[in-house]
């Protein structure tokens, strides 16, 4: 990997994505005081990213394969516009090797672990294999290389229920959980399709099911002198078919002894990979709390900014400082967690519709602001949101001195949150962040199963329209009848909206 010295005036990086994530890298792009280059299918030409970067190209037409999984066009734009270097972000070819290959070969820096880290630790089987060599546990899971009639043996000898995952990839493509050994069979032969759609390979292998457990995930950041440190955890165990839907740090589960037991074998196993730049270390932790390795994600990741909310470090301009040659910043005493910050992601999908994909055009936005509250979004009034890409539109992150803090301020954030012209699972949210168990931080991977009224339909299909139509006319109400009455001298100032008054005292 290059090791150039880092002179922010002179360097200008090429940021190989779209939506959120794309504009989250270029907002640190400019406050390192470097240029950006934006790359924009057809489908974005109007998009954030394109309008915040400093130079922006057109690489194709709205399907991802024929322009942000282009490596050609990619390297040819990055080439042309002068770039140094290349920010993969998340998704696309944010952890495919080749292209970190090829973006090396064209004398570019790559803003990421080195193609060998992410050929070695991308792989499951092969991140498996690293992590027993490094004594980190892992869940007890079959060899690589076996047949479909191997598989079957093998699961029958460890013992059902069992977890057939894809060996490449992740967002839950490619697994399938076995409770009946007769459905392990059709299992094998979805997971391989699955699997060779999403990322061209159907290697798949069995592992033990680890039922209520919790997803705890460890942050790290290496840099390319032997440095590497850990930056706390993260609870993601909130999730619908091993896709996340929140995420929170520091995990209300995880206390500091096993905090500090799972950052050092997340350590071990990166160095004992020669891994360089963020990375994430996923694993899996029983109700006694012993924790087993799942995989680890060779990129940065969708929920970052919590981890970023409660050490008060940049991720994003540490991954870009690191793949210029820098040594870390801090050192593992330096890190020190402070508050309770929570994720949601906000998808354009119907939650009382199976999470059915929502298209159209957002013809309005309220995003919530105020203390300790962040917005990672790519969204703006006249944006087509389409089937093309991943239904994720934006990410709501509140901070606050303790969880319940959070709990409040995530629950006062979603009420202010409105996206018209699409639909949206913010409604899921807020039902969630009134159930008491997620209060309680009583959860763990299944509890949308185990709380399937999270997703009914609780309005009746012929008042949805009537109550959507009230809502709207509610709004526009309140922003119009906001005035004040009273307030004279020291007495309190109360504010009358729409008939209630509520009383503010001004000290």
């Amino acid at each position: 990997m290059p090791t150039n010295s880092l002179n922010p005036s002179s360097r200008k990086i090429l940021v190989a994505n779209r939506g959120e994530i794309a504009v989250r890298v270029i907002r640190a792009c400019q406050e390192l005081g470097m240029q950006s280059v934006a790359v924009y299918s057809d489908a974005d030409r109007n998009a954030l990213h394109v309008r915040y970067a400093n130079e922006a190209y057109h690489i194709g037409p709205a399907p991802a394969v024929e322009s942000y999984l282009r490596i050609d066009k990619i390297i040819e734009v990055a080439k042309k516009s002068g770039a140094d270097a290349v920010h993969p972000g998340y998704g696309f070819l944010a952890e495919n090797a080749a292209f970190a290959r090829a973006v090396e070969a064209a004398g570019l820096v790559f803003i990421g672990p080195s193609a060998e880290a992410m050929d070695l630790m991308g792989d499951k089987v092969s991140a498996r294999e690293t992590a027993i060599a490094a004594g980190v546990p892992v869940v007890p899971g079959s060899p690589r290389g076996l047949n479909d009639d191997e598989l079957i043996a093998f699961s029958h000898e460890l013992g059902f229920p069992v977890m057939v995952k894809a060996a490449a990839g992740g967002g839950g493509k490619g697994m399938r959980m076995v409770h009946d050994p007769a459905e392990l069979e059709n299992s094998l032969a979805g997971a391989r399709r699955e699997a060779k759609a999403a990322f061209g390979d159907d290697t798949v292998f069995i592992e033990k099911l680890i039922e209520n457990g919790r997803h705890i995930e460890i942050q790290i950041l290496a840099d390319q002198h032997g440095n590497c440190i850990y930056l706390g955890e993260r609870e993601c165990s909130i999730q619908r078919r091993h896709q996340k839907l929140v995420e929170e740090a520091p995990s209300p589960f995880v206390d500091e002894q096993l905090r500090e037991r799972m950052g050092a074998v997340a350590v071990a196993a990166a160095r004992r990979a020669s891994y360089v730049n963020a990375g994430t270390m996923e694993f899996l932790v029983d109700r006694d709390k012993n924790f087993y390795f799942l995989e680890m994600n060779t990129r940065l990741q969708v929920e970052h900014p919590v981890t970023e909310l409660v050490t008060g470090i940049d991720i994003v301009k540490e991954q870009i400082r690191i793949a210029f040659g820098r040594r870390l910043r801090y050192r593992q005493e330096d890190i020190r967690l402070k508050g309770h910050a929570i994720e949601v992601r906000i998808t354009a999908e119907d939650p009382y519709a199976n999470f059915m994909p929502s298209v159209g055009t957002v013809t309005s936005i309220v995003e919530p602001t105020g203390p300790g509250v962040r917005m990672e979004s790519g969204m703006y009034e006249g944006m087509e949101v389409s089937l093309y890409y991943d239904p994720m539109i934006a990410k709501l992150i509140v901070h606050g001195d303790t969880r319940g803090d959070a709990v409040v301020r995530l629950r006062r954030a979603l009420r202010e949150y409105r996206i018209l012209g699409v639909k949206s699972n913010i409604p899921f949210h807020r039902r969630l962040v009134e159930n008491w168990n997620f209060q309680a931080a009583n959860f763990d991977t299944g509890f949308l199963a185990a709380n399937p009224d999270l997703m009914d339909d609780w309005i009746p299909q012929q008042k949805r329209a009537a109550a959507i139509a009230a809502t709207v006319l509610a709004h526009r109400r309140r922003q119009q009848a906001l005035v004040m009455v009273g307030g004279v001298g020291d007495s309190p100032s109360q504010w009358k909206i729409d008939g209630r008054r509520r009383a503010i005292h001004l000290w």
